[in-house]
């Protein structure tokens, strides 16, 4: 059994799928594996290190060569992957939605191609869930960057020459993301509350000692989805969301939105009106920029200035902080992998459940239910 990473070559993607950490855990279950020259020096991680696990260091050519399996952060180039074996299983993020023709690409190359970022949000899952791992550091790092944006201090000061007052951070969207957002922003000193469509998350916003900031007067929330994530709201909960939410962010300094739907492009959550009511100064973190933005008039890797407010938002901020979204990254990937690793057959083999939730193509074809709606 071959296990091969290539080095990213996606624009931005600093981050690598494997580690020495786990290329020692995959040899230990009886693999061999192969690692592209470069691959993990974005994430400060040198091919010796790699070596010294036990990995083989070469070209991409040769380390895919006989390949069984290919591990990715972003799924690579088909092309790529013509020295693997016939029906390689390839562990990566594909972006199925809106990626449907290099799916096809893989159906058309006879890869099996595995999409990590459609894990089931189940218990036993929870450790191979790449969306949650990456999404964590990348709230963290959210609240970071807007913190350096801000022209002010975050925690309140008391000094002899008087006293600063704390910043005011708003978080929209109280996933694994935003919940992290809400914990580093508190960390900071900041005075935080938030906000989210699924009434189920005021107890873990208040956990965090952050204030929740719901609509009371309208029933009908349809806000919780499929395997926990958010759907769309009902159109009277919108408006009445809208009319809290503008009189609410009137009064923040820093606003942090987190807010996906998965196959549908990122809900719009804060319009041009409502960043004019802003204090000039302030800074919005879009989150979901890459997938269409939550506000109005953001720009992916660009600081937008409107009405004297500052929006910023990463294609891609785990890749930000690559060492630690690598390693977390490399461990979604061999946690899932060795959970169904079949000693006697020396490979991975998975059942219906998960298997048939991530699994994109095979044989030839395309499988995903999830792609054929």
């Amino acid at each position: 059994m071959r296990i091969a990473v290539l080095k990213e070559r996606a624009a931005g993607e600093t981050r690598v799928a494997a580690t020495p950490e786990t290329v020692k855990k995959f040899i230990a279950l009886g693999a061999s594996f192969a690692v592209e020259q470069g691959a993990g020096l974005s994430a400060a991680i040198a091919d010796e290190d790699y070596r010294t696990a036990g990995a083989e260091v070469t070209d991409a050519a040769a380390a895919v060569d006989g390949a069984d399996i290919v591990l990715g952060v972003q799924a690579p180039d088909p092309a790529l992957l013509a020295g693997a074996r016939p029906g390689a299983m390839v562990a990566a993020t594909f972006d199925p939605f809106r990626e449907k023709d290099r799916v096809q690409a893989y159906a058309a190359a006879g890869l099996e191609a595995l999409a990590m970022e459609f894990m089931p949000r189940i218990t036993r899952a929870q450790s191979m869930d790449v969306l949650s791992s990456q999404s964590n550091l990348a709230g963290y790092k959210a609240v970071l960057a807007a913190a350096n944006q801000y022209g002010r201090a975050f925690p309140m000061m008391m000094t002899a020459a008087g006293t600063v007052s704390a910043a005011k951070v708003f978080i929209m969207g109280v996933g694994v993301a935003g919940l992290q957002a809400i914990a580093t922003a508190r960390r900071l000193g900041a005075q935080v509350s938030a906000t989210d469509v699924r009434s189920a998350t005021k107890e873990q916003i208040m956990s965090l000692g952050a204030k929740p900031i719901f609509v009371e007067s309208v029933a009908g929330i349809e806000g919780e989805g499929a395997g926990g994530y958010a759907t769309e709201m009902s159109e009277e909960y919108q408006k009445a969301q809208a009319e809290l939410v503008s009189a609410h962010i009137a009064k923040q300094d820093i606003v942090i939105t987190t807010a996906l739907i998965p196959g549908r492009p990122a809900p719009r959550l804060i319009s041009d009106a409502q960043i004019a009511t802003m204090r000039k100064g302030s800074v919005i973190y879009d989150l979901a920029v890459a997938q269409g933005g939550n506000v109005e008039g953001s720009v992916a890797d660009q600081v937008v200035e409107r009405h004297g407010v500052f929006i910023i938002g990463s294609s891609n901020t785990p890749a930000l902080m690559a060492a630690d979204t690598s390693a977390l990254f490399a461990r979604n990937h061999y946690n899932f992998l060795s959970a169904f690793w079949d000693k006697e057959q020396g490979r991975p083999v998975l059942d219906e459940e998960i298997g048939n939730a991530v699994r994109l193509t095979q044989g030839g074809a395309m499988v995903s239910e999830r792609l054929k709606g």
